[in-house]
């Protein structure tokens, strides 16, 4: 199936296979065979004609961080269950060990791959004035430029670290890059061992004085090169490498730690010091060097990749020059609906008004800072209850909460630390609250706080009257540019008394009964699920319309699979738009031919979580029943993790998200792959009239879609409701 025929024909042809392959393991993707996948189609974006060509650059960038990332907490827990002896199988019946064969086949060709695209955007680059040089092609004017640059900004900070019986090898930290060298002294030629750390607190490219318009880079380590002499007075080079590492970033914490934030400090200083997973070295490098290096961090052989070309593709988002307006994105401004406009600013006005939807990054993200900010400064404001999962280091949010406090209003703050890799920065959070006065809690220890939860309670009149916002998406103004995500305010009394109560379990333990809207995990969120897909298979057994629409990031979850599976045998219509992790395998006959499941990848990273069930009247109705959640389908997340599942009653809003929000995305044809039965992804570039549609376009250039709510389905191309 391509692109063309997934709305026109989405559920045709079904592959057919054996019966043990539908009633087994196989009727499941791996894990993370499907997260490379997804990988290699943030790559592809690399190579997209129609991208700026910046953003191509961006985009490898991205693919080589998303690596590193499931390098040190995906495969270093899969080597910790081989190393252990664990041979638990997957859900598709692999053991760690058949995982870590896989996985690395697979990311030695994307690694190429990611040298290959680098090597034609340089060209590309060059074409337009940007140019990453090496030290043959250098000028002398160059050289007394780099000169100068080493010896202000980059000597100081190096430390040379010779390697012998006196000087044992160093530590080398996570994601920790380094030139190793052989030399020999001049005078007797005694050879010398040593290692040059590269200087992560200075760019890695190094600019160069060029014509107006014209934009030379060095890399940092070919600069240490050039200037060894410097650091080695009397020394020549002989041979030299460079190489980097990866360490397993995964944190344990002892479940029964008196002070959560201390054992998180100390967790955080051992992630620097965790069992080597992954050496990238240079190709090239000498024999005995190579030997040494491997010894000393006590790696096998199978753990090391020879990179012909660039160390730290991740790097490269350096030359991504905001100078360079013409070679990025068109500018965008996030808009203001015109509710809010209408009341001068003023949201609680707003949100009395309607229930009101915001949808991120099309409508500014500044309108849930200003909620807090709004609560913090209004004097009939007497409380304020926030999660935090992530957020950005100096966060708006945060300062909120902070004056809110400061100024004797009840603040609750469910500060989650664990957070990964942003652990650091939740605690600094976290004291900084405390300091102002709030009351900062940590949730459990065994599960997550991923929910996207705050509240405002205000005195009106004689009432008191609760403002609840929820997401879908982190209380993150910087990622909030980028990510595409829903933001919920109602003073709804129901939702408001569901948020309290989903508060009071956060900070109280006390399991929350009588939610009125809304579903959580790990309580009720995942059995709600699985019943209404069940509800939607019964509509279609009784020959009723029957169809279920969901978004999300990943898809992973067996029982959830599982019923989905058995929903399409019942003859339920299933449109899945997953962005990353998808363990489902569509298009199947006998398992799952009415079920189809496209990821779009593209200027904006898909991030809202939407799930739509007909109820026996099709899709898109007013009679569907629509969430918003904070969950993505994984075991994780509906068992391990706190997430809230947040029924729309209001009738307009579930309008914008069904034929709005919904039936763009799987209208969408320009960023779209459509998932097949083997696993593969299909994309097609070129379309029949000449244009093919793209949402994130679509919504960037339509007036406000959440405004009064006057928009409507005839908004959204035909293609996107077309029925089957």
């Amino acid at each position: 199936m391509t692109q063309a025929d997934f709305l026109k024909a989405p559920f045709a042809a079904p592959t057919p296979l054996p019966e043990a392959e539908i009633s087994g393991p196989r009727r499941f993707f791996n894990r993370e065979l499907s997260w490379l996948a997804f990988n290699w189609r943030v790559l592809d974006e690399a190579s997209n004609p129609t991208v700026p060509l910046l953003e191509r650059l961006r985009f490898l960038s991205i693919s080589a961080t998303n690596l590193d990332e499931f390098y040190t907490v995906r495969v270093a827990g899969l080597r910790a269950l081989r190393r252990n002896g664990n041979a638990v199988l997957s859900e598709d019946g692999h053991n760690p060990a058949e995982q870590l064969v896989l996985i690395h086949e697979n990311t030695r060709r994307l690694l190429q791959k990611q040298q290959s695209v680098l090597n034609t955007l340089k060209k590309e680059m060059e074409a337009q004035g940007i140019c990453i040089l090496t030290r043959s092609k250098l000028t002398l004017r160059d050289l007394k430029h780099l000169e100068e640059y080493f010896l202000n900004k980059v000597f100081p900070i190096l430390s040379p670290l010779a390697i012998d019986p006196a000087h044992p090898f160093p530590f080398i930290p996570n994601t920790g890059f380094s030139l190793a060298l052989e030399l020999e002294r001049l005078s007797d030629h005694r050879p010398l061992k040593a290692l040059l750390p590269v200087p992560q607190q200075v760019a890695r490219f190094v600019p160069l004085p060029g014509k107006p318009g014209e934009h030379r880079f060095l890399p940092l380590e070919e600069l240490l090169l050039l200037h060894l002499g410097m650091l080695f007075p009397g020394y020549t080079d002989r041979g030299h490498c460079t190489f980097r590492v990866l360490r397993d970033s995964d944190l344990e914490v002892e479940d029964e730690a008196e002070d959560l934030v201390r054992e998180f400090e100390t967790a955080l200083k051992r992630r620097r010091r965790g069992e080597v997973i992954r050496l990238k070295m240079s190709a090239g490098a000498p024999d005995n060097m190579r030997a040494l290096i491997m010894e000393e961090l006590g790696v096998t052989e199978d753990e090391v990749v020879e990179i012909k070309g660039l160390l730290g593709i991740a790097d490269v988002k350096e030359l991504v020059l905001s100078s360079r307006a013409d070679l990025l994105w068109p500018p965008f401004t996030p808009r203001v609906p015109e509710r809010v406009q209408d009341h001068e600013g003023d949201l609680f006005a707003a949100i009395r008004q309607k229930d009101m939807l915001l949808h991120h990054p099309y409508e500014t993200f500044d309108l849930v800072i200003r909620f807090l900010e709004q609560a913090a400064r209004d004097p009939n404001v007497l409380a304020i209850k926030q999660t935090l999962y992530r957020t950005s280091w100096d966060s708006p949010i945060v300062s909120a909460l902070c004056e809110a406090a400061e100024a004797g209003k009840s603040v609750t703050a469910l500060v989650e630390l664990k957070a990964r890799f942003d652990e650091a920065a939740n605690i600094r959070q976290s004291r900084r609250l405390e300091r102002a006065g709030a009351h900062v809690v940590y949730g459990f220890i065994n599960y997550k706080t991923h929910a996207k939860i705050s509240t405002v309670v205000r005195r009106e009149g004689e009432n008191l009257v609760t403002y609840t916002h929820y997401g879908t998406g982190n209380y993150h103004p910087i990622t909030a540019r980028i990510y595409t995500d829903l933001s919920f305010f109602t003073c709804d009394a129901a939702l408001g008394r569901d948020a309290t109560k989903v508060f009071n379990y956060l900070s109280g333990y006390v399991q929350p009964e009588g939610l009125e809207n809304l579903s959580i995990a790990p309580i009720s969120m995942k059995s709600r699920l699985l019943s209404m897909i069940a509800a939607e298979a019964e509509h279609a057994r009784a020959g009723r319309p029957a169809e279920i629409w969901a978004k999300m990031n990943s898809v992973i979850e067996p029982d959830v699979i599982d019923a989905l599976y058995a929903a399409s045998q019942a003859g339920v219509k299933i449109s899945l738009v997953v962005r990353g992790i998808c363990g489902l395998r569509p298009g199947i006959k006998g398992l799952s031919e009415n079920i189809r499941v496209k990821s779009i990848v593209g200027r904006f990273l898909e991030h809202s979580r939407i799930v739509c069930f007909g109820s026996g009247h099709g899709l898109p109705s007013q009679q569907a029943r629509v969430f918003i959640s904070s969950a993505d389908w994984m075991g994780r997340n509906l068992t391990r993790r706190v997430e809230t599942l947040v029924e729309i009653t209001n009738d307009t809003v579930k309008a914008q998200i069904v034929s709005q929000i919904m039936a763009a995305n799987l209208a969408d044809e320009a960023q779209s792959w459509v998932l097949q039965a083997d696993g593969t992804y299909l994309r097609e570039l070129q379309a029949r009239d000449g244009k093919l549609f793209n949402c994130h376009r679509f919504f960037m250039e339509n007036p406000s879609l959440s405004g009064r709510g006057t928009a409507g389905a005839k908004d959204v191309p035909k293609l996107a409701t077309t029925k089957d």
